[in-house]
């Protein structure tokens, strides 16, 4: 059995709700896209501009990204809205069966915000390496 690359990995509702917060790149790094949403992230969304062309250009980013990413037990959307919402928390990092540091995230905020952004930029490939070693018992 290979790797399962479907197109339900990444949700354009849950694109949608993150592109709310946009101006801060959240909807960027959920479709995979960390640079872009760094640079969202610094310039407020491109000073809005990009956050509003953003708003037309969501389906094409979900379409890459679900042929991006494999699918698996760990969905995507549940673990970036709870990066998104309780990253700092280390909600994600639980939901991901990190549990020694999602406690550590929990008791520093996020490692002290620089693991959030860490995660900002790489939980999708977190969540499709353990997707890609899920091995059902």
């Amino acid at each position: 059995m290979g790797t399962n690359r479907s197109t339900d990995t990444h949700n354009l509702i849950v694109g949608y709700v993150l592109w709310i917060f946009g101006f801060m790149g959240c909807h960027r790094f959920y479709f995979g896209r960390p640079v872009s949403g760094v640079i969202w992230f610094l310039t407020l969304g491109l000073l809005g501009v990009g956050w509003l062309i953003d708003l037309f250009l969501m389906p094409f980013l979900e379409r890459t990204a679900s042929r991006s990413f494999t699918s698996g037990p760990y969905s995507y959307d549940i673990a970036w809205v709870l990066l998104t919402f309780l990253g700092i928390f280390g909600a994600h990092r639980i939901y991901a069966g990190k549990w020694v540091t999602g406690i550590i995230y929990f008791f520093t905020g996020g490692l002290f915000v620089v693991g959030f952004l860490y995660d900002l930029c790489t939980f999708n490939r977190q969540i499709d390496e353990l997707n890609r070693g899920y091995r059902p018992r």
